[in-house]
Parts: C-alpha cells; sequence; structure tokens
C-alpha cells in the first residue's frame, strides 16, 4: 500500500551535529588558550555554558543560524566578567567567524541514503522533506545533493519545528494519518510531534546527538513507533508494519 513519508533532514539523512561538534572543540581551545591563566575556566564549564545558552535561543526563537555564533559570543563575555580578563573585538571577530563557519560545510550524505530513498520511492511511496532552519541555509543543502530527485516540491522548512508546525503541515497537505510516517532523529522535533499528531514514526539514532534532541517521551503511539539503527532499515521497518497490519 502506497504510504507518505515524511524524512527529517540534519542527522537523518544528512550529516549535522559531527560538524558542529567540530567546530565547538575549536571554540573550547581558544577558550582555553585565552583563559588558561584561570584554572576555574575548565573545558567541561566552557562546553556547559555554551549549550546552555545555544539551547537557550533555540527554545526562545527557533533555529536561528546566529544562535551558534551569539552563544560563543555571551558564553566568551560571560567568563570575562567572571575573570576580570579585558574583552578583545579581535578574539569576538574570531569567535563569531568561527561559528558561522559550520554553515559552509558540504553537506554529506548519511550512509545509505541514497538507496534508501530510492527504494522507498520505487516502490512507489509518496516521500516529503521536513526541516528545521533557515530556508537559504538548508535549501543549499537540499541542492548540494540534489535532494529534488526524491521529494520534488514536497520540502518544507520551518523555524520552529515542533508539534504545532507539523499539525500545519498535515491539515494543509490533507495527509492521510493512518498511511502517513514520520522519520527521523530528534525525539524532541521528530518523534513526539509525530507521535502527538498520531502518524507512524520511527527513531533513527544519530551517530552523534545534540543534547537539545533528547527528552521523554510521554505520548502512546496511536500506530507504529519504531526505533533504528540505522536509515536503511526504515523500507523493511515500514513493509513490514503494512504487512503485518
Amino acid at each position: 500500500m502506497r504510504q507518505t513519508i515524511l524524512f527529517d533532514l540534519d542527522d537523518t539523512l544528512i550529516h549535522c551535529n559531527k560538524y558542529f561538534n567540530l567546530v565547538i572543540d575549536q571554540f573550547v581551545d581558544a577558550m582555553r588558550t585565552w583563559f588558561h591563566a584561570y584554572p576555574d575556566m575548565t573545558e567541561a564549564a566552557i562546553r556547559r555554558k555554551q549549550i546552555e545558552i545555544d539551547i537557550a535561543g533555540v527554545q526562545a526563537s527557533g533555529f536561528k543560524s546566529d544562535h551558534f555564533p551569539q552563544s560563543f559570543l555571551d558564553t566568551y563575555v560571560d567568563f570575562t566578567r567572571l575573570t576580570g580578563r579585558p574583552e578583545d573585538s579581535d578574539e569576538i571577530d574570531l569567535l563569531w567567524s568561527m561559528g558561522q563557519s559550520v554553515y559552509e560545510q558540504e553537506a554529506e550524505p548519511y550512509p545509505d541514503m541514497e538507496e534508501t530513498l530510492l527504494r522507498l520511492r520505487d516502490e512507489g511511496h509518496d516521500l516529503h522533506l521536513y526541516t528545521g532552519g533557515e530556508p537559504a541555509i538548508q535549501r543549499r543543502k537540499v541542492d548540494r545533493l540534489r535532494l529534488d530527485r526524491y521529494f520534488g516540491d514536497r520540502i518544507y522548512i520551518r523555524q520552529h519545528k515542533n508539534i504545532a508546525a507539523l499539525e500545519q503541515i498535515l491539515a494543509d497537505g490533507q495527509f492521510d494519518r493512518p498511511n502517513t510516517w514520520m522519520i527521523g532523529n530528534s525525539i524532541r522535533t521528530d518523534v513526539v510531534p509525530a507521535l502527538t499528531a498520531g502518524i507512524h514514526t520511527i527513531h533513527v539514532e544519530a551517530q552523534t546527538e545534540w543534547e537539545y534532541n533528547n527528552i521523554t517521551i510521554e505520548v502512546v503511539p496511536q500506530g507504529a513507533f519504531l526505533q533504528l539503527h540505522h536509515l536503511r532499515d526504515v523500507p523493511d521497518g515500514i513493509q513490514r508494519y503494512i504487512l503485518g497490519n
């Protein structure tokens, strides 16, 4: 039976978190160099403050590209105030450029991305892409990997990726919920909204996960809820569920 399948993009189909983690490592190294005279400014303290600020920004106003470099600046300013070390305009400029550099990375597909999408498309399923972020940045990733081959114009980019956003997409598109699936790595932005909307849900573990995405699932599934380790397992998981029901 033909199914409608919505895929998340970042860390479901393509790598994302690993690039953020690499840039965070660069940030921590710079901070440790500048604040080496202050023993309380440990690597753990720097990482803890940066992610606290970054997550607070996302919760307040969604996925905006400025949040990430701003979290570097805010962490830096916080530590200058704690230590009394003067702010340096060159250091501030470096941190901003460092944070922005994450958006210049090449779009790298997850293993078996092409094979998985090709199989589902050739089996006759209706594929959609639903991602959070700024349109220009997300669209650039889509174009680099020519994902329109699989999704056509069925691509939704939202600044806020939550229950309300998914509900709006489902309602506007008049999706048949008993035959609709959401595939993604984020429990917060993919799994819980999909379960709340009453559609089938597949959680595919990311190779590296962002702390923001990890929340407790308290929604009772109304349909399938599969937890898989690899993207390549998605087609068989859907097929087994259809045949068993």
